[in-house]
């Protein structure tokens, strides 16, 4: 099992009497399973099947079926006038006759000829043998979209695990560079606090103490722990889920988290470096996520 990505496509022909039969499925990201299908109208008793039948192979993502017919004996053809376009054609041809101070009708021939104000569509005639053939066109389409959608899921993988290896990489220079840091923000404490005392200085021992507790708080250990923690279960999601998007995304955020608090505690400029290529990694890896299903 792996994951797999919310977009692809699937297309299936045969032909049909003297023409032929189409069948196409796309899918593209969406929060949720969301299926619409485009059906010649004698077709649409068949809707539900290929619903249940999308069902099947997806569980995210905006699917869209189209079923074409073309040609074929005893078809009929459904003429359909599109008026609100009509007018805005008309509007938009006045409006530029008057601007330009042009002669000329604006007639019925001239609106009808523009683009998508009249179409014809093939209305095929009611058939048991193409409804089984387009049910089997559909199934196949699905497998297809199915195909892509785990292929592109598998080009997704291997980009965010490049990623984590990336983040990985710069979280051990972090923990490399933090008993440095943490040693350097003490010294920094200490001189800071000599210079404003000067000879009346505190005692000794309760200074070192408090200093002490005062580098503990920019200890980054626990943060770094939690970060791994959370690789470790975004790659093995990664590796073991089909539907992870919503995991992955949850995993994401807490990643975040813990870097932001890194960054905010360590009070380091080579840290802060290192805070900031990690986020611009998790940023592209969410980015990703946007597109798993």
């Amino acid at each position: 099992m792996m994951i797999r990505s919310m977009t692809g496509f699937g297309r299936q022909q045969a032909p049909w009497l003297d023409g032929s039969v189409t069948v196409e499925v796309r899918a593209v990201n969406h929060r949720f399973l969301e299926i619409a299908c485009r059906l010649p109208r004698t077709l649409n008793h068949l809707e539900d099947a290929f619903k249940k039948a999308a069902q099947q192979v997806c569980t995210r993502g905006r699917v869209d079926l189209t079923v074409t017919v073309q040609g074929g004996k005893g078809r009929t053809v459904a003429v359909t006038v599109d008026r609100s376009l009509a007018k805005q054609y008309y509007q938009a041809l006045r409006d530029l006759k008057k601007s330009l101070k042009m002669s000329g009708s604006i007639d019925l021939a001239l609106i009808a000829g523009l683009r998508d104000v009249v179409s014809v569509t093939d209305q095929p005639a009611e058939d048991p043998k193409l409804a089984k053939l387009i049910q089997q066109l559909a199934g196949q389409a699905l497998q297809d979209l199915a195909a892509m959608r785990k292929r592109e899921g598998a080009a997704l993988a291997k980009d965010m695990r490049d990623r984590l290896r990336t983040i990985r990489d710069h979280r051990t220079a972090v923990a490399a560079r933090m008993p440095q840091a943490v040693q350097e923000s003490f010294e920094r404490m200490k001189t800071r606090i000599e210079k404003l005392m000067g000879d009346e200085g505190p005692d000794g021992p309760r200074l070192l103490q408090e200093l002490a507790i005062y580098a503990d708080r920019g200890d980054i250990t626990e943060e770094i722990v939690r970060l791994d923690s959370h690789m470790v279960q975004f790659e093995q999601t990664l590796n073991h889920a089909e539907s992870a998007g919503k995991t992955l995304d949850f995993l994401l955020q807490e990643m975040g988290r813990e870097v932001n608090t890194i960054g905010s505690k360590a009070n380091d400029a080579e840290i802060a470096g290192h805070v900031v290529r990690m986020k611009t990694e998790l940023e592209r890896i969410r980015e990703q996520v946007q597109n798993v299903e």
